[in-house]
């Protein structure tokens, strides 16, 4: 059995897809997943190119593989993701050991890339857009537990000012309504109990109810009502929501779907009207703040976790000082906070920057200590309570442990008998909340679960 490595970079999205490579290429032969490229038979780089660092990290990482390809030229090394999207060709010519540059609407012609590198001895690129094809060619999910991501949806076509993702996936196009329900019903049926519905923005989904793209179309919230009736799907999250895209509709859905997680992740980026203006986000911090109390008016005691850009160009002190202050009125549950980098052929990237970098990082420090406060906040009020925990294995420090996540998505390690491990992983159990940890939650199995 030939062997495969794959380092991901970047977004769920891309890990997602990292599982779709796997797969693709384990249907044609069979391939053994390993954590040491040393000894791999197929290398392969899924990279992000949202951050500066995460895109030159890449080349770093090619260039420890350079070795390997010189000792053992048979060995293939791919380039797939957002950078190979954005850089193309120029990857092989900055790095020409590389046999296969494909972009995250292509991953599915990876066997076919490899094919022809094998038989032409040149380098193939394909950087295309057939995304309608790609969700076609896919294989079968494969389950990993309990839990199990879903794409539902690839690109992007909101442009804000700082982002290469329009560019890099292309337009946003939305999986047929029977395609995304069959792949959710083949997970229920191998014993998958929480599905994660992912894209660029996924509320932005639109379906057609037919395979053949004629008759009606399906908003976000019709699909999660069709989730909700899928036998076996106990829970239901998505990742990752615009704020453009939170409708009447799905905020009702809140309210209506039981199996919807009280857990959301709705990106902000920044608490200044004019910087939200300058980043092309098509929303107002006031239109922002409406969202979140008609959700909360929903489902009391929804988590709600966001996404900061800190140090945009032209964010003054005034503005940064207005994001704080958002922060303390929503009261997030975690962020994905960074300092802005520019991207090539972003508008962003043709912006005045004249902000120095210590400012920025002296800023991102304050903005997440705050964040964590809250968040340890939560998780300290969570203590005493009874939590509903799908029970995902062994705890990570303690295998005599088992380790679960709650309904608004924290870790929970809980002691557990070793015989019954076998028969409460991958299931519901309820389990009380007995510690507050900084990044976990300590628990005990309820009296119920624990005489059963």
């Amino acid at each position: 059995m030939k062997k495969l490595y794959i380092r991901t970079f970047g977004c769920q999205m891309n890990e997602y897809d990292s599982g779709k490579m796997a797969d693709v290429l384990g249907a044609c032969e069979a391939y053994q997943r390993t954590d040491r490229p040393e000894e791999a038979d197929v290398i392969l780089f899924n990279t992000c190119s949202v951050r500066e660092k995460a895109q030159e990290r890449v080349f770093h990482d090619l260039g420890r593989v350079r070795a390997l390809k010189a000792a053992r030229p048979e060995i293939i090394v791919g380039v797939g993701g957002c950078v190979a999207s954005q850089e193309g060709e120029a990857i092989v010519k900055r790095a020409p050991y590389v046999d296969v540059v494909f972009g995250p609407q292509t991953l599915h012609r990876l066997p076919q890339l490899i094919a022809r590198r094998k038989e032409s001895g040149r380098p193939q690129v394909d950087v295309s857009f057939p995304a309608d094809e790609k969700f076609d060619a896919l294989p079968s999910a494969r389950e990993d537990g309990a839990a199990a991501f879903v794409s539902i949806m690839e690109g992007c076509s909101k442009y804000c000012t700082y982002c290469v993702v329009p560019f890099t996936r292309g337009e946003e196009i939305s999986r047929p309504l029977e395609d995304v329900l069959a792949e959710i019903s083949a997970l229920a049926a191998r014993g998958v109990r929480e599905v994660t519905l992912l894209g660029q923005n996924v509320n932005a989904w639109r379906g057609a109810l037919e395979k053949d793209g004629g008759g009606e179309v399906g908003d976000f919230a019709f699909l999660l009502e069709c989730v909700q009736a899928v036998a076996g799907i106990e829970r239901i999250r998505f990742t990752s929501s615009h704020p453009r895209e939170m409708t009447p509709r799905l905020i009702e859905a809140f309210a209506r779907l039981p199996k919807l997680a009280p857990q959301l992740h709705l990106p902000v980026q920044s608490g200044s009207g004019r910087v939200l203006a300058a980043m092309k986000r098509g929303y107002t911090v006031l239109e922002y703040k409406s969202v979140v109390r008609r959700l909360r008016a929903a489902r009391p005691g929804l988590s709600l976790s966001t996404d900061f850009i800190v140090g945009f160009p032209g964010e003054s002190e005034a503005d940064f000082e207005k994001t704080m202050q958002l922060i303390d009125e929503v009261g997030f549950d975690g962020a994905f906070s960074f300092v802005y980098s520019a991207r090539p052929g972003t508008p962003a990237a043709d912006m005045e920057d004249p902000l120095p970098q210590e400012t920025k990082l002296a800023w991102l420090a304050r903005l997440q200590t705050r964040i964590d406060e809250q968040a340890q906040e939560i998780s300290r009020a969570m203590v005493g309570g009874i939590e509903r925990v799908l029970v995902e294995g062994p705890a990570k420090k303690n295998e005599a442990e088992l380790s679960g996540r709650t309904a608004n998505n924290r870790v929970v390690n809980f002691p557990a008998p070793p015989h019954a491990h076998a028969r409460l992983i991958g299931q519901f159990v309820d389990v009380e909340i007995v510690t507050a940890m900084p990044h976990s939650l300590r628990g005990k199995l309820a009296l119920k679960e624990e005489r059963a």
